[in-house]
């Protein structure tokens, strides 16, 4: 029984394909970037504000946005990130919005390199909504005009695949418990 209830967990935050209309595809192309995009779908009608609240607001996002404001200098309160979720701020600890839609924030990192992006979509018969997540990381244009993505990524990429589904998992629950 423990198995199945593993195995469900597992699967309720699915690695998926960017949506066609999802902000993040800008670095899906031959822009030598890493994308990722997970997804998890709740029963009824989330708002993509609710789900930038949760996101950003959950326990395990709470640690970096401490370890943020603590080593880069980058503070950031609850009311950033209900200014953030409302279209009123378009700059978040370590984040500035790079493009916005009212379904989804693309947000791009202090240093250029990496990108976050949220996104809901509502289920094909409109019981459930599927919340999205993704990251991109933009390769260093070395002087040579080869574009690598660096040795740090490629040693991190297993703890970012991980992390990025326990920041989803998060956000899922705390959207269910609302």
């Amino acid at each position: 029984m423990q198995y199945h209830a593993q195995e469900h967990e597992q699967r309720m935050i699915e690695r998926t394909n960017l949506p066609a209309t999802a902000l993040l595809a800008r670095y899906t192309s031959d822009t030598g970037a890493y994308t990722d995009c997970y997804s998890t779908t709740v029963p009824g009608v989330v708002t993509h504000e609710r789900f930038v609240r949760a996101f950003y607001t959950g326990f395990v996002f709470r640690i970096e946005r401490l370890l943020l404001s603590a080593f880069a200098k980058r503070p950031s309160t609850d009311t950033d990130v209900d200014e953030l979720a409302a279209g009123a701020r378009d700059q978040f600890a370590a984040w500035d919005v790079e493009a916005r839609a009212p379904d989804q924030v693309l947000l791009r990192d202090f240093t250029g390199r990496t990108r976050s992006w949220l996104m809901v979509e509502s289920t094909w018969d409109c019981r459930g909504t599927t919340l999205y997540f993704g990251s991109a990381v933009v390769p260093k244009v070395h002087a040579n005009g080869e574009r690598r993505l660096g040795r740090r990524f490629e040693l991190l990429l297993g703890f970012h695949n991980l992390y990025s589904r326990v920041l989803l998992r998060a956000a899922r629950a705390r959207v269910l418990r609302a």
